[in-house]
């Protein structure tokens, strides 16, 4: 697959290939599910929570956005996720950053400034997410109002109705293998994780008949959810204890792991 350049936009791409593109880079990031926002005419919010990336209502969005409505994403509230969100970042500025570090640059109008999603070490819950927003909008320019750890940023491929129909266009992809940003420097001190809870399992969920160690995982994950443990903190312990053996995709295993747990424990109520 080819990969955008960082110093021109692609128009000749077609809006539905920007779409592409846009999630694309998101999946490549570990980012797989994402909430879709559809602001109509009337200045009614549309939502589509929680939606796999080959589940999003694209088709409605863009019948929706020929209508003059706005079509806004975001990662799937309730997560972690290894990307953080700025908006309205100058152009140059953004290019700047993306020479340096693996990000996705989208422009949202000709006069407007770029939303820029940059790809982080390690994935990080709302909280910190927002933490590391504060910490940086500062340093490189970025909207001091777009502080929340789950901003909405634009669709690529959609036409911005607050700029008069301009595109919203990817200006620049990063490929898998660029430097990612460690955000360390970013969030306040915080004491270390407790070690893993081993024993908050219902025992059925244990008897799966699959002795392997991502078996007895899954069952630890759908435990300590159902024993009310935070989202963020099974995460963070799964990640400790599958880092060993999975390495470098350790991160991704936990994500898709912990979503997973969570999708079976919202059918089960």
């Amino acid at each position: 697959m080819s990969r955008l350049s960082a110093e021109r936009p692609h128009q000749a791409m077609t809006a539905a290939r920007h779409t592409a593109v846009m999630l694309e880079a998101w999946q490549d990031a570990g980012i797989v599910r994402a909430d879709l926002a559809v602001r109509t005419a009337k200045a009614t919010m549309l939502w589509f929570h929680d939606r796999s990336l080959d589940q999003l209502p694209l088709g409605l969005a863009r019948a929706r956005n020929v209508q003059q409505a706005d079509i806004y994403i975001r990662p799937a509230r309730g997560y972690p996720w290894p990307m953080v969100f700025l908006d309205d970042v100058a152009r140059p500025m953004a290019q700047r950053i993306a020479r340096h570090y693996a990000a996705l640059v989208v422009q949202t109008s000709t006069l407007g400034g770029c939303h820029l999603w940059l790809r982080l070490t390690r994935a990080l819950d709302e909280a910190q997410r927002c933490d590391v927003q504060r910490w940086l909008i500062p340093r490189v320019g970025a909207d001091p109002g777009s502080v929340s750890g789950e901003h909405l940023g634009r669709l690529a491929g959609m036409k911005n109705a607050k700029r008069g129909g301009e595109w919203v266009n990817v200006l620049r992809r990063p490929s898998p293998q660029e430097r990612v940003w460690d955000p360390t420097p970013a969030l306040p001190t915080m004491a270390p994780a407790p070690p893993p809870v081993v024993n908050c399992a219902p025992r059925a969920r244990l008897s799966t008949g699959d002795p392997s160690e991502s078996a007895r995982e899954w069952g630890w994950v759908c435990g300590a959810l159902e024993a009310g443990l935070a989202p963020t903190t099974v995460y963070q312990r799964l990640l400790e204890r599958a880092s060993p053996r999975r390495g470098a995709d350790a991160e991704r295993y936990a994500r898709y792991t912990l979503a997973r747990a969570i999708r079976q424990s919202a059918r089960g109520n």
